[in-house]
């Protein structure tokens, strides 16, 4: 059974459907910490209420290498093995991702290659694209440029501004992410 660790910066969606699938029989992870960079986050409450431990951790007046010190610290006394992304905007420095190098995980709104970074269903709709969707993928020091370990596709429809979109895509994200966390962590 893994430890996984799960950082988000805010309603954190993602986790929640990573936490409801922990508890499925034979799920191969147990979440053993969601972390976030907001103490405020929706999502830290809702963890806290499932009886999961939390960690918030402000970074305003700390140096990027100090907050993730503190992260990183966090998730090792938790006895995290594993690292999923759900939802957390901030950008993880190569050190960060090097310490944790292949055990880390995240969901991005897009079939990557397609559509790094933000605004993706803007982007998708903009170019005339038949589908949109979402990969997961593992975390490298390249934004979403880790190897892509499943992906759902969403058709886009005529009428489709980014926020429908998004709502279809998300959707399909909260049932692929469990699904491929687990099969990964199970190899």
């Amino acid at each position: 059974m893994t430890k996984l660790g799960i950082l988000i910066s805010g309603r954190g969606s993602n986790m929640m459907a990573l936490a409801d699938a922990a508890r499925a029989p034979g799920c191969p992870y147990t979440v053993a910490l969601v972390a976030s960079d907001k103490p405020d986050a929706p999502g830290l409450a809702w963890a806290r209420d499932q009886g999961i431990a939390t960690f918030a951790l402000s970074p305003k007046g700390m140096a990027k290498a100090d907050y993730e010190a503190r992260i990183d610290a966090a998730l090792r006394e938790a006895g995290v093995e594993a690292i999923a992304l759900g939802g957390y905007m901030r950008l993880l420095t190569d050190d960060f991702v090097a310490r944790w190098r292949g055990r880390i995980v995240n969901i991005h709104p897009s079939l990557l290659p397609r559509y790094k970074g933000l605004d993706t269903h803007a982007r998708a709709i903009a170019a005339g694209d038949a589908e949109a969707g979402c990969s997961v993928h593992l975390v490298t020091e390249e934004l979403d440029g880790g190897e892509v370990l499943g992906q759902a596709r969403v058709p886009i429809r005529p009428d489709d501004t980014p926020d429908t979109l998004a709502a279809r895509v998300l959707e399909q994200e909260h049932r692929l992410y469990p699904q491929v966390l687990a099969a990964w962590l199970s190899k």
